[in-house]
């Protein structure tokens, strides 16, 4: 049975022959129950600080399992997050080489393309040259057949003066400056023609 400071202070004792002074034991009583009454108060005051630091110890264990949960659900939206951000990267990279490689094949097709067209154009200068040295030739030996005519219709207008020796002689020039300027006229439209076609 558990004594209280109250049973302390109103305990009584028979008094006896040679006891003790009941006064001193009156006092001792009241000094025990008055720090029985102090341990008590302590001993209370101290449960009720241990429930509180295990309510705040169960608060900070339910707070660090959240905070644990929080940290696995960060690392894995982390790893998700750079699963995700590597995947994408990736087809990015793929999407990028992919499009390189078709700008370089449009680039090398057209520069066989422009290559085509500057020997294209490089087969027709040349052709035009020679068009033009042909003509210029035409022109050249027309011109000394001209020169030449003249010449001569010079030299037989210098006979017509003199006495004439036959009338087949001085027919002979209109006809062939004629025959010239045809001939001209001739090489002129077919090296034209070949220069178009």
């Amino acid at each position: 049975m558990k004594i209280t400071p109250l049973d302390l202070r109103q305990q009584k004792f028979r008094v006896a022959l040679r006891g003790y002074d009941k006064n001193e034991v009156d006092a001792l009583l009241n000094e025990v129950a008055d720090d029985y009454e102090k341990a008590l108060h302590e001993t209370d005051r101290l449960h009720q600080e241990l429930v509180r630091l295990e309510a705040v110890i169960a608060e900070h264990r339910e707070h660090e399992r959240n905070l644990r949960n929080t940290l696995l659900t960060a690392q894995r939206l982390a790893d998700e997050i750079r699963e995700h951000a590597q995947q994408d990267a990736h087809r990015l990279v793929e999407q990028a080489e992919s499009r390189a490689d078709l700008v370089f094949q449009q680039a090398q097709v057209r520069v066989e393309e422009v290559q085509r067209e500057i020997d294209e154009l490089k087969m027709k200068r040349r052709e035009v040259e020679t068009s033009l040295q042909s003509i210029i030739a035409t022109v050249r030996n027309a011109l000394e057949f001209v020169r030449e005519q003249e010449q001569k219709e010079r030299e037989d207008k210098i006979l017509l003066h003199r006495p004439r020796t036959s009338a087949s002689e001085s027919a002979g020039s209109a006809p062939a400056t004629q025959a010239v300027m045809r001939a001209l006229d001739a090489a002129a439209h077919a090296e034209a023609q070949k220069a178009n076609g």
